[in-house]
C-alpha cells in the first residue's frame, strides 16, 4: 500500500515537472522574444500582467506542490537508497528544488518585483526592461533545463517503481 502511494506521488511529480518544463520552455522560446519585439511600454505592461495573472491557485498548486513532492521524494530516496530508482528520485528532486524552485525565488521573482514597480512609459521603465530581458531570460533557461532534467529523472524513477 505504501509502495503504491509513493508510485502515485512519483507519477504526480512526472506530471508536475512536465507542466513546469512546458511553461518555462514557452517563455524561453516564444513569449519573451515576442515581448522584446514590442514597444518597451507594451512589453513591460504585458509582463507585468502575466506576473499578476500567473499567481493563481492552479499554478501555485503545481509550482509549490511539486516543491513539496520533491522534498518528500528526495527524503524517500535518501532513506531508501538501496531501493530501485532512488538515485533517479534524488536527481529529479534536486533538479526541481535547486534548478527551478530556488532559481525562481532567488533570481526571477526579484526581477519580477522590480519590473512590477516601474512605470512602463518611464525612462526608468525602459532601463529596467533592458536589464530584465538580459537577466531574467537566462535564469528562465536554467529553470527550463532543470525541469526537463527533473521530468526525465522522475520518469526513470517511475519506470523502476511501477
Amino acid at each position: 500500500m505504501i509502495a503504491a502511494a509513493f508510485t502515485a506521488l512519483i507519477f504526480l511529480a512526472v506530471l508536475g515537472s512536465g507542466i513546469a518544463a512546458g511553461l518555462f520552455f514557452i517563455f524561453s522560446n516564444t513569449i519573451m522574444a515576442s515581448f522584446a519585439r514590442l514597444p518597451v511600454p507594451q512589453g513591460i505592461a504585458a509582463m507585468q500582467q502575466i506576473n499578476v495573472t500567473i499567481i493563481n491557485p492552479l499554478f501555485m498548486l503545481v509550482f509549490m506542490g511539486l516543491a513539496v513532492l520533491s522534498l518528500l521524494l528526495g527524503a524517500k530516496a535518501v532513506f531508501g537508497w538501496s531501493e530501485a530508482g532512488a538515485a533517479w528520485l534524488l536527481a529529479g528532486s534536486a533538479a526541481y528544488l535547486l534548478g527551478c524552485f530556488a532559481v525562481t525565488m532567488v533570481f526571477n521573482v526579484p526581477l519580477n518585483d522590480a519590473i512590477a514597480a516601474v512605470d512602463p512609459a518611464s525612462a526608468e521603465g525602459a532601463a529596467m526592461w533592458t536589464r530584465y530581458l538580459k537577466e531574467w531570460l537566462p535564469w528562465n533557461h536554467v529553470r527550463t533545463v532543470a525541469c526537463l532534467v527533473s521530468l526525465a529523472s522522475f520518469v526513470m524513477a517511475f519506470a523502476r517503481a511501477a
